[in-house]
């Protein structure tokens, strides 16, 4: 007799998850619940507590109180290991194996794994896989990093700044194997600091701030309940004029350049045009998934974050 998927448990749930380093807090009675497939993009400023959290989802780190269960086991059992594929940021391999040895050697812990030939055909290792981890360049390096997540087929993936050191072509590359891959049935947990990456992949994102979740919605969804429009345009105004606008949330300028966050487009732009009939370069948008996340955070994502 097998478990119906109505009672099988969550695929991760953390539950009031608490972890502390001497006096700091990394995560302060975190809760989430994840139990479909798809892209989660975790999000959060530097501290945020996005590290300690896959951490702890990996076993590597103990929570201080709380609870956190993976596939309904504890993080770290032998059970669940080999359902869990994992890309960390900063990945250490022996330099003297050649990314093909990498792969057989992978391969070896799993128990079906991926049929290596068509893995690294998927993802484009052919030219270099025969060459020596240590000989290959950064993102060389990170696309072997890539294969080896996948050479288990998880059901949970984890991938922490997956495309760091890709050049363009390398980096789309990748989100249409994750996207794949997420659409075959495995929960994809992807942290990033290039937004356009989370808003281009992910179903669902979650924001992190001081150890707790701030957000939990699509991207869409995010930028829907932050409202108001962008304006961009080039004008003689001062701060003062500017800050007078009606509507007006944020304001930024890069040269001559000046970005407007507003609740209304329409109040604004009619007060601009009456305050700087000489404005150009005029542009208004919806705000973008960056735009929400430094609404909500009170900063920038940044790298590293």
């Amino acid at each position: 007799m097998t478990v119906s998927d109505d009672l099988a448990p969550p695929i991760l749930k953390a539950d009031a998850l608490t972890r502390r380093y001497g006096r700091k807090t990394a995560l302060d009675g975190l809760e989430l619940s994840l139990s479909e497939p798809g892209v989660l993009a975790l999000l959060g400023p530097n501290g945020a507590g996005k590290t300690t959290f896959v951490q702890t989802a990996l076993g590597l780190t103990r929570p201080s109180s709380g609870r956190l269960s993976v596939f309904g086991a504890r993080p770290g059992d032998r059970a669940i290991r080999t359902r869990i594929g994992v890309m960390m940021q900063d990945t250490d391999l022996a330099h003297t194996l050649t990314g093909r040895e990498l792969l057989e050697l992978f391969a070896s812990y799993y128990p079906d794994p991926a049929d290596l030939d068509a893995l690294i055909e998927r993802c484009a290792l052919g030219s270099f896989i025969r060459q020596r981890y240590g000989k290959l360049s950064g993102g060389q390096k990170r696309r072997i990093q890539f294969a080896l997540a996948l050479v288990g087929q998880p059901d949970l993936l984890f991938l922490d700044e997956p495309t760091t050191g890709l050049d363009t072509e390398a980096r789309r590359a990748l989100w249409a194997i994750v996207r794949d891959v997420a659409a075959s049935g495995t929960l994809v947990i992807l942290t990033t600091h290039y937004l356009e990456e989370a808003d281009a992949l992910a179903d669902r994102v979650v924001v992190l701030k001081d150890g707790r979740v701030i957000a939990d919605d699509t991207a869409d969804g995010l930028r829907t309940r932050m409202g108001g429009a962008i304006i961009e345009c080039v004008t003689a105004l001062d701060d003062d004029a500017l800050n007078a606008l009606p509507g007006l949330i944020a304001l930024s300028r890069s040269g001559r350049k000046l970005r407007l966050q507003v609740s209304n487009a329409v109040p604004a732009l009619k007060a601009l045009f009456e305050l700087d009939p000489e404005l150009s370069d005029l542009g208004v948008a919806q705000p973008t998934l960056e735009d929400a996340f430094e609404a909500l955070t009170g900063q920038p994502q940044t790298e590293g974050a």
